[in-house]
């Protein structure tokens, strides 16, 4: 599912924005079409990610009990299945973030091919042992973490023999807005931990980040994705539509092209475009067959397919080897 190529992995980050089978159906549909290479899932239960006393106050929920709201978008196994199969059956992947012991053996039932950490439990270190046990790839989320939590949790996964880890920038603001979203992290994690992937986890209002975390190098960009950015829920006004994460798609694979193989060479029109718009020696007196070129005689003007002018000084004092007329170009084959 991840690996070192020169392509950015697209994930659309549908869980949380459905609640019954036809509304994943119609996202899974959409983000295939949109061309992302993944689908992202939740699977938790309110009785095991939070007690009741665990209350939301950030900026797009406002003051409200976290266990009534997890619990009202929990969905049931049958449902999972059901959306699990039908990825399946579309050819897409997909990975989840469990958020329990439970929620890991029920991806392990489902054949998942890899587990997300999310944010909440990158400081879970019994949580990431078990979960870097079953040696599947391992997509760390750093939101809300210090560097030296980020380095604490990559080596306890390490210190499960699980060398395949994913770590995901993230900002665990709801909306992030552009002062905090530190893409130069980007920079540190690829200077820090070089033998591993790393991505960003997009929590913006725009698709401006994604885009400019993929020209930065992210490996792997995650995006929450709804059909509805009003729909109730906190992740919907943080998500693209379709016609967005199209263009992030679009914008993304374009990038790709532009950064090219890192080798310095005339690439496409530049290879006719050397021979048209550089720069020769050309004549610009007549100089008979047999006279001395001296500098009056020539000059270094277009196009670029004669002798080239790093080497004006050495054509000075040589003897034409045939007649020569203002404006042409050139040669060795003409002086001797």
């Amino acid at each position: 599912m991840f690996s070192k190529i020169n392509r950015c992995y697209i994930v659309a980050e549908i869980g949380g924005n459905f609640n019954n089978y036809d509304q994943a159906v119609s996202l899974i549909n959409a983000s295939q079409e949109a061309g992302v290479d993944c689908v992202k899932l939740q699977t938790f239960t309110a009785e095991h990610i939070v007690n009741k006393k665990a209350m939301f106050d950030m900026e797009i929920t406002g003051k409200i009990s976290q266990y009534e709201y997890f619990k009202k978008h929990e969905i049931s196994k049958e449902l999972f299945q059901q959306v699990v199969s039908y990825l399946e059956s579309k050819a897409m992947d997909w990975f989840s973030t469990p958020s329990h012991q439970t929620d890991v053996d029920t991806l392990l039932s489902l054949n998942v091919k890899a587990i997300k950490i999310g944010a909440d439990d990158a400081n879970n270190l019994p949580f990431l042992k078990y979960v870097a046990q079953t040696k599947l790839p391992v997509v760390l989320s750093t939101g809300m973490c210090t560097f030296e939590e980020v380095k604490e949790a990559i080596n306890t996964i390490l210190q499960q023999g699980n060398e395949k880890i994913v770590i995901m920038h993230t900002v665990s603001g709801y909306p992030t807005y552009p002062e905090d979203v530190n893409l130069n992290i980007l920079s540190t994690y690829k200077r820090e931990f070089p033998e591993f992937l790393v991505g960003f986890s997009d929590h913006t209002l725009t698709p401006l980040a994604s885009i400019a975390a993929a020209a930065m190098g992210a490996d792997v960009i995650e995006k929450h994705f709804t059909l509805d950015k009003n729909a109730e829920g906190p992740d919907h006004i943080i998500s693209s539509n379709p016609q967005e994460m199209k263009y992030i798609v679009d914008s993304i694979r374009e990038i790709e092209k532009m950064k090219g193989s890192g080798i310095k060479k005339p690439f496409g029109p530049e290879v006719q475009n050397r021979v048209n718009n550089r720069k020769s020696v050309i004549a610009i007196k007549a100089i008979k067959k047999g006279d001395i070129v001296t500098r009056d005689h020539i000059d270094i003007k277009r196009p670029g397919y004669g002798i080239a002018p790093k080497y004006f000084d050495q054509v000075v004092g040589r003897r034409a080897n045939r007649d020569l007329q203002p404006d042409d170009v050139l040669n060795w084959s003409d002086i001797s």
